[in-house]
């Protein structure tokens, strides 16, 4: 079978330069990123040795620079495509807009303190060219504005009645001179755009559409993209619908966040003490008054959010604050939820531990196997050698081994580990299912025998997601020998029904805008590595031995529990290697192929259009690969 082409990925295109430390150091991260293993090293010894390890930086970052602008061509060409509005379409919004139940009054907050007067004015021609027309604009104006900002503010607010100004004679913080104009403004919901960004000419209408098709909801946002100092649009951020977790992770809600009016007063807005992280805050606080059905996400690019080109010290040095401050915000945020939980600032984000109780409870690992001597010992040794978790057993189902060193091992570890037989033909949901029932964990592991433990805390990272109260199945992140990735979560609908998100993606790669080193929600994982409250396990049925013998019967399992109400959640801090499909193969000959077939079949019975929208990925992503690319088309409502 001829193989697709796969299509720019935008994600491969945001490669950093960068500090290794030494000479193999860059040579490796060259050879990782870059490919062509012996042509590189060839290239990269010769720079070395005329110009240093300078000249082959400044090599790379031009290769990083040409990937760059051809990831951006590929984005410029999608944007025209589908996201360039014509004279058409907007003659049709307009329309749409007159039939709206509802046509709310939209209060647009910009916070000045100091900024570009052209990106100023671009930010503000960005909202008097919305579709939409029923909008407000108030600009609160700090002590310290360039003299030049002034007039143009003055000009607008004469040209235009929906604009005004408030000053704040003070040098106040900007969370004090956002909240200026809070008590000011009498729209039924409040945008918060940063003075050098804009709104997509289309942003009110969508979120206008949204408040109308959503009347219960308080909080929306939408997908963003960046703008350079030139205006030109780049990386683009399309997100998951509403993902606590993630959320946690990182702020992606951002500066694309919409929010009831009535609410926003009622938190009393910004709080000073989290500058960098207010807006953070802010939303944390709105999420405690609110359920998660309330908060809506709108799968389309309304934000423009402006970058600069080039990061300087202070940039980092901003960085740095910002997640410190994030972290105060999320702490207290716990610490109000009366929720067991630290956070911690990481590489990328914030990383929340939750406290395991005084008495973990037991864990029983079960691990189906036949024959695989290597794999098997390799398995259970790193299991008891580098576990740190205190409390758990491990059930062998030994499906009709016959190598005489794989039962030998197995009969050494009598007394340690408990060994089920069972000789039937192989079916792993039958096998796993039987040994649930004389697990006397309350919580079950569901493990591979081609699995190697690299982090010792992986147990106590998985059992403290699966005790939350809202949580279903707990997934590991899992490593080929390679150190390229095998699975960083299950993306439902790729590849017909699912596919690894971020699959072969090496460590020093985050992934999608964070996501591959990210805790967060997740429609399915693999049941390589899975862990889940028994009771769980039982409410839901179990694997489905009738149907998905083999293939499928954990993505299937993962649904079920979300169709319960519980959320599948990923973690990266708990890492494995695995081996994957060492013992079982792959599905070669045509019995197999049947089979899988089968398994296909009745996916798409079950699940049918759930298969095309998982609320953990975006339509805007492709369904073809595993890389986060774009969907040519996206599979999203046109006008």
């Amino acid at each position: 079978m001829k193989k697709s082409k796969s299509l720019p990925d935008t994600n491969f295109f945001k490669i950093q330069l960068r500090r290794i430390g030494s000479f193999p150091g860059h040579i490796q991260y060259s050879i990782n990123r870059v490919g062509g293993i012996h042509k590189m090293l060839i290239k990269a010894l010769k720079i070395f040795r005329h110009e240093g390890l300078s000249g082959i930086r400044a090599r790379f970052k031009k290769i990083v620079k040409l990937r760059e602008n051809k990831g951006n061509k590929a984005y410029q060409k999608w944007i025209k495509n589908y996201d360039t509005l014509t004279v058409k379409t907007k003659a049709r919004m307009r329309g749409l807009i007159k039939k709206n139940s509802s046509k709310p009054l939209i209060s647009i907050l910009i916070t000045i303190s100091n900024t570009k007067s052209e990106w100023l004015i671009e930010a503000v021609e960005s909202i008097r060219n919305q579709v939409y027309p029923h909008w407000e604009l108030s600009i609160s104006v700090g002590a310290s504005i360039h003299s030049d900002i002034r007039p143009i503010l003055e000009r607008y607010a004469a040209k235009d009645r929906r604009i005004k100004i408030a000053i704040s004679p003070n040098h106040t913080s900007p969370s004090v001179l956002s909240n200026l104009p809070l008590k000011l403004v009498k729209g039924a919901w409040i945008i918060l755009l940063n003075s050098d960004d804009q709104l997509s000419e289309q942003a009110l209408f969508w979120i206008v559409r949204a408040i109308n098709e959503n009347p219960q909801g308080k909080l929306i946002y939408s997908d963003e993209d960046e703008i350079d100092e030139i205006s030109r649009r780049k990386c683009p951020h399309f997100k998951t619908d509403w993902n606590v977790d993630l959320f946690y992770s990182t702020n992606f809600m951002a500066h694309s966040a919409v929010y009831n009016a009535k609410l926003l007063k009622k938190v009393g807005g910004f709080r000073p003490g989290f500058e960098g992280a207010q807006e953070f805050d802010l939303a944390l606080r709105c999420l405690e008054r609110i359920k998660p059905n309330q908060i809506c996400h709108i799968p389309r690019i309304l934000y423009h959010w402006r970058t600069p080109l080039l990061n300087t010290p202070k940039s980092a040095e901003n960085k740095a604050a910002s997640q410190l401050a994030g972290q105060k915000a999320l702490n207290e945020h716990f610490k109000r939820q009366h929720i067991n939980a630290k956070v911690e600032t990481t590489e990328v984000g914030l990383r929340v531990r939750y406290s395991l109780p005084p008495q973990p409870p037991l864990v029983s690992l079960i691990i189906p196997t036949r024959n695989g001597f290597k794999l098997i010992k390799t398995c259970i040794d790193s299991i008891l050698k580098k576990t740190t978790y205190p409390h758990y057993e491990i059930i062998v189902v030994d499906n009709g081994s016959d190598d005489p060193k794989t039962l030998g091992y197995l009969k050494e570890l009598e007394g340690k580990v408990r060994i089920i037989r069972d000789d039937r033909p192989f079916n792993y949901s039958a096998l796993n299912n039987m040994a649930v029932k004389s697990a006397k964990g309350e919580i079950v592991g569901l493990i591979n025998n081609d699995l190697e433990v690299i982090s010792p805390d992986w147990l106590s990272e998985m059992v403290s997601h699966a005790l939350r109260p809202e949580i279903g199945a707990v997934g590991a992140r899992l490593w080929y020998p390679n150190n390229t990735l095998q699975h960083g979560g299950v993306i439902i609908g790729i590849g017909g029904v699912a596919g690894h998100g971020h699959k072969h993606i090496t460590r020093s790669d985050f992934g999608y805008f964070g996501r591959a080193v990210s805790t967060q929600a997740l429609s399915a994982v693999t049941a390589a590595c899975l862990v889940v409250r028994k009771s769980i396990y039982n409410e839901v049925g179990g694997l489905n031995e009738k149907n998905l013998k083999v293939a499928y019967n954990d993505v299937d399992f993962c649904l079920r529990i979300q169709e319960k109400g519980y959320r599948n959640l990923f973690t990266p801090y708990a890492e494995l290697y695995h081996h994957e499909s060492a013992t079982r193969g792959y599905e070669n000959n045509p019995e197999k192929r049947r089979r899988l077939q089968t398994e296909i079949d009745y996916m798409y019975e079950r699940w049918g259009d759930q298969l095309l929208n998982d609320p953990a990925y975006n339509p805007n992503l492709t369904l073809k690969f595993e890389n986060f690319s774009y969907a040519w088309p996206p599979r999203i409502k046109t006008i």
